[in-house]
């Protein structure tokens, strides 16, 4: 029986990860898990597709390349979701956490939810300083100048479809997540945080595991919020 809900995963170089985040999906809640293999370089695409999600290729690099390439292939379908969850492949998020990600759409006519891993149980060691700063410095910004409250820019959401639609999605890189949070708070979704756990990622990250990752992620969430005041 269809649920009507999608699942997005952006993937880079995650050969080692992204089985054990397929596998732990509840699969009866879900019709479509979707792996974007953003360029890798490594055996990601084969492992998706053998543990089961639909893959497509964004060879331009960008986390927001590969969320909109995922986008683009669920708009072309004959019955849309209704429901898209966003989801990392490293592992560092909880798969089986994501009806509580759901829940609040369905029972109580929320617009968005965003997993908080401020509000939840997060793994000694596995957000930086600099991430932690970061999160904070961002939605504090958001609540000052948006009158929204959020504790968290975690890439672990959903969201329904036809909103994510109508915001114009535009960004191509790190600035994905606080863009989509901005324009919720502008159009006036419903939305809310739930607590989720999270843990040490499998292998490197590509952003917060370099110096220049990390500026350049804390320079383009920065702009991203002075662009839409």
């Amino acid at each position: 029986m269809r649920t009507g809900v999608a699942v997005i995963i952006p993937a880079l170089n995650e050969q080692k990860a992204i089985c054990n985040v397929l596998k732990e999906i509840p699969t009866s809640i879900v019709d479509e898990v979707i792996v974007v293999d953003n360029g890798s370089t490594d055996r990601t695409s084969e492992k998706a597709a053998a543990c089961g999600a639909t893959v497509l290729q964004e060879n331009k690099r960008g986390y927001g390349h590969a969320c909109l390439k995922g986008i683009e292939y669920l708009k072309q379908q004959d019955m849309p979701p209704e429901i898209i969850v966003f989801l990392d492949a490293d592992y560092s998020d909880y798969p089986e956490e994501m009806e509580k990600l759901i829940k609040p759409i369905r029972n109580e006519n929320f617009d968005m939810v965003i997993g908080s891993r401020v509000l939840g149980n997060r793994e000694t060691g596995s957000m930086t300083f600099a991430q932690v700063f970061g999160n904070w410095l961002a939605t504090f910004l958001i609540r000052m100048f948006f009158k929204v409250r959020f504790t968290d820019l975690g890439p672990f959401r959903a969201i329904r479809f036809e909103k994510l639609i109508r915001m114009d999605m535009q960004d191509k890189t790190y600035g994905w997540t606080v863009e989509m949070q901005l324009k919720a708070a502008k159009m006036g979704l419903r939305n809310i945080e739930v607590p989720v756990t999270y843990r040490k990622r499998i292998g490197f990250s590509k952003v917060s595991g370099t110096v220049k990752g990390t500026l350049m992620a804390g320079y383009k969430i920065l702009w991203t919020i002075i662009k839409h005041l």
